[in-house]
């Protein structure tokens, strides 16, 4: 899984896919509705609003400042460019790197909403995109059998989406807006109000390569396909932010319809900027020592690599734990919280007394050169910190 969003989103699989429906529907008319199936006119495709086209270089690097993410020029500048030209921005990197948190500080930044999809192997159409709510489809089709009032329609109401077509010839549909369960995929379509949301597709790599077709359409028109009530296109197109672990090749046609950002793995220096950022409770010198010790476990040959994001958590441990807050970091209290940088039994037993006199070793070193390269200052090349 991604990194929690800590936002009320819809994730995939929120209700349980049904078992089966109602009842079997024919496809509606193609009609295309704007943001919602009511029947509102479709902005035509060179229409659509640029709510980003005026932004600035300087005012996306202040919003990562405001969220402490470290954002170097590459990171603003691909950034800036999918935000003015509404193109998908595939982010791929190591795991920790902070690809789901850059979504995340775009968001909060810009005031949107974050409309999350969290990938996974198997990964269906009725999780990302739509669903009918089968249950309450079947109470209706018996209650207006029950009273009389006549035969539920099964499909053959107009793709207009109005009030109007959810009758067709004096019946009843049950597929109409009553019974549509929206998934985050079309949640984000359908937004209304100022801003346009955050689309985040979390771990892409996770899902099948069917997946992907579907996010095809999606990624080219910012529109989808309800064959019951006619295409649902996006007044204004999502921001939409993909990241991947690169667990497994992309298609090129994915990777055609968006922009490409890859996060290389984080300098000493970066790395000890954002752990003073997202840690300011401890030492300075201590996070430098800290990500020391954390860049002498990556050279070992470890189950799970710990990224950015481990290294939080040690320095977060290690700050709940100690009085002592600028103290070095013995061979004890690094062995209590191995916990939270290493994730795997067999990493945690690789580490016995020789490798624990090498890692506070490398600590003490790193501590040592950020001390005489005087640790007052942010490090250079770096603008915000992040959490990933």
């Amino acid at each position: 899984m991604g990194d929690d969003t800590g936002q009320s989103n819809d994730d995939a699989g929120d209700d349980p896919a049904p078992a089966g429906r109602a009842e079997e529907s024919s496809p509606g008319a193609n009609s295309t509705t704007s943001g919602r199936t009511d029947g509102s006119a479709a902005l035509p495709d060179g229409g659509r609003a640029a709510p980003f086209a005026d932004l600035t270089a300087e005012e996306l690097e202040a919003v990562f400042e405001a969220a402490d993410y470290v954002a170097e020029e590459e990171i603003v500048t691909t950034v800036l460019l999918a935000l003015r030209l509404g193109k998908p921005l595939l982010v791929e990197g190591e795991p920790g790197a902070g690809k789901t948190e850059l979504a995340k500080v775009l968001a909060e930044g810009l005031g949107e909403e974050l409309v999350r999809l969290q990938c996974y192997e198997g990964l269906a159409a009725e999780n990302a995109l739509y669903e009918w709510n089968y249950t309450k489809q079947l109470l209706a089709v018996q209650a207006r059998e029950g009273d009389g009032s006549g035969t539920a329609a099964t499909g053959d109401a107009s793709a207009s989406g109005t009030d109007e077509g959810a009758t067709r010839g004096g019946r009843e549909t049950v597929f109409s807006e009553e019974f549509l369960l929206e998934r985050p995929l079309l949640r984000a379509l359908r937004s209304e109000g100022g801003a346009p949301p955050v689309l985040l597709i979390d771990e892409v790599d996770r899902a099948d390569e069917e997946f992907e077709a579907l996010l095809l359409e999606v990624l080219s028109d910012f529109q989808v396909s309800v064959p019951e009530l006619g295409t649902v296109r996006a007044p204004t197109p999502p921001v939409v932010v993909i990241t991947s672990n690169r667990t497994r090749a992309l298609s090129d046609a994915l990777k055609r319809r968006c922009l490409y950002l890859y996060v290389e793995p984080p300098s000493y220096e970066k790395e000890r900027e954002i752990v003073r950022r997202k840690v300011p409770e401890l030492d300075a010198a201590v996070a430098a020592e800290l990500c020391g010790i954390t860049g002498r476990l990556r050279e070992e040959p470890l189950l799970k690599q710990p990224g950015v994001a481990e290294t939080l958590d040690l320095a977060r441990g290690l700050a709940a734990l100690r009085a002592d807050e600028d103290g070095h970091v013995d061979h004890g209290e690094l062995r209590t919280v191995l916990g939270t940088v290493l994730k795997e039994a067999e990493d945690v037993e690789r580490v016995d007394e020789d490798l624990l006199d090498e890692l506070v070793a490398a600590g003490v070193e790193a501590r040592a050169s950020a001390d005489g390269a005087g640790d007052g200052e942010p490090a250079a090349g770096t603008g915000a910190g992040n959490d990933p």
